[in-house]
């Protein structure tokens, strides 16, 4: 198998974290590996947002989020675990991380209150 690259973190760019989560699938399940205490299984996101999700869409979506060095992949046999590397990337741009993890929950509670409308009008 392939080993699997991991950027340093001074190779990180703002640029490359927040395309990374410009895709809504993305930005879900780097949240829920963000929050999590524990590494994630690949296998955990086959569905995100009440979306099916493929296999092979799954694996690009973790490999742009590992190469823009938001996550970190260890294989234990055929299992994929991913864990966060926030920590990391808070010592390289501080309040980066929680700023976005913030906007997130914002966006993810008023998507929610919404009732799937929409913005309502004033």
């Amino acid at each position: 198998m392939k080993p699997l690259s991991h950027p340093a973190v001074d190779d990180l760019t703002v640029e490359g974290i927040l395309h990374a989560l410009s895709d809504p699938v993305r930005a879900a399940i780097f949240a829920d590996i963000a929050q999590s205490a524990c590494a994630q299984n690949c296998s955990n996101f086959l569905q995100v947002k009440e979306r099916d999700i493929p296999k092979s869409t799954l694996s690009q979506h973790f490999r742009t989020l590992r190469e823009a060095g938001l996550i970190r992949g260890e294989r234990q046999g055929v299992e994929m675990q991913n864990t966060s590397r926030c920590a990391e990337i808070d010592r390289r741009f501080p309040g980066l991380i929680p700023a976005i993890m913030k906007a997130h929950q914002v966006q993810s509670g008023a998507k929610r209150g919404a009732g799937g409308q929409g913005r309502k009008r004033a």
